[in-house]
């Protein structure tokens, strides 16, 4: 048996706004997009998602984004529809490396930074 792809199930009330969120947020490229299974493909990792899913406030995924710029990231997360579940702390003590946010359907995920060593 050898394993093909490995893939991460979302569901989504509205799996069209879904799609297309993580494709503006994270740059995806769709590989499938039909209302019962779609396919993102960010960072050669496979974001499946459902429609069909339940509107709802808040819902943990595991899901977490590695960036390059996590400012820059919490900028695009609101201008795609997108919000942060609580703000991060950026202080000397903790320099800003993690931040919650939440897509529009309601499926929460962490968008990180790798920390500075001095």
């Amino acid at each position: 048996m050898k394993v093909e792809k490995v893939k991460y199930a979302l569901w989504a009330h509205n799996w069209e706004e879904c799609v297309d969120f993580y494709v503006l947020m994270f740059g995806g490229e769709v590989t499938l997009r039909m209302e019962v299974w779609s396919e993102v493909v960010i960072a050669n990792g496979i974001i499946g998602i459902h429609g069909g899913g339940e509107k709802k406030e808040k819902q943990w995924t595991g899901l977490s984004f590695q960036l390059d710029d996590l400012r820059e990231g919490i900028k695009k997360l609101v201008e795609c529809g997108g919000a942060l579940t609580s703000e991060p702390n950026d202080t000397e003590e903790d320099p800003l490396h993690l931040a919650m946010c939440i897509d529009p359907s309601g499926n929460e995920f962490m968008m990180t930074q790798k920390r500075q060593r001095s």
